[in-house]
């Protein structure tokens, strides 16, 4: 089956606040509402902080989506940045909302936390990558990472960073040459159960590619 790339479009955020929703596993820890919503405040979220944007589709259906944010060169439109603060409202109107968030709260932290303990500054950063589960394995990954890496390249970007940790394929950044910065470990509360979590910062150092 043919995979094609193009840039984001608004009639992709359903199937890809879907598509988060499963990759993240929200409705594990709290109701599907509360699901739904959490991933809407994560790709609004996300849709606020990029640059460049590629969508893999498959037979006409989105599959997956990759976003960079080219730091200097950023700006937020202002209804990118409406949504969200509406997503975020949403969110925060229950309990179990507000209870929730606060992991998201700690996770935001932590990444900063570790962002803080590399040396010096990343000029771009790679700040969403998910593909439906159901492609995975077809090659769909690797080629929204190639279009990613192509695009720094010509902004002529020498490095860049993203977040991850233990809930994810982090062994994907690992084979395309990403290298492991920093590294915490957190232990959540979550429904009366303790949950253990690693967060980690990889790097790409596209200067060393190119030699």
């Amino acid at each position: 089956m043919q995979i094609t790339l193009r840039e984001y479009r608004k009639e992709d955020f359903k199937v890809l606040e879907n598509i988060i929703r499963k990759t993240w596993h929200y409705d594990d820890f709290s109701s599907p509402k509360t699901a739904q919503k959490l991933a809407r405040v994560f790709l609004t979220s996300c849709l606020t902080n990029y640059t460049f944007s590629r969508v893999a589709v498959e037979e006409g259906k989105t599959v997956g989506i990759i976003l960079v944010n080219h730091k200097a060169k950023h700006r937020c439109p202002l209804g990118n940045r409406m949504r969200q603060i509406g997503a975020i409202a949403s969110l925060l109107f229950s309990g179990e909302g507000r209870k929730v968030s606060k992991i998201f709260q700690s996770v935001n932290g932590i990444d900063q936390e570790l962002l803080k303990e590399c040396p010096g500054e990343y000029p771009a950063e790679l700040a969403l990558f998910a593909v439906d589960a159901a492609c995975r394995g077809k090659g769909v990954g690797k080629m929204l990472f190639q279009s990613a890496l192509a695009y720094m390249k010509e902004q002529d970007l020498d490095e860049f960073y993203l977040f991850t940790d233990t809930s994810c394929n982090y062994g994907f950044y690992e084979h395309q040459g990403m290298t492991r910065q920093q590294e915490k470990e957190h232990v959540f509360d979550i429904k009366g159960q303790r949950a253990k979590m690693n967060f980690f910062i990889y790097a790409y150092q596209l200067r060393e590619q190119r030699v």
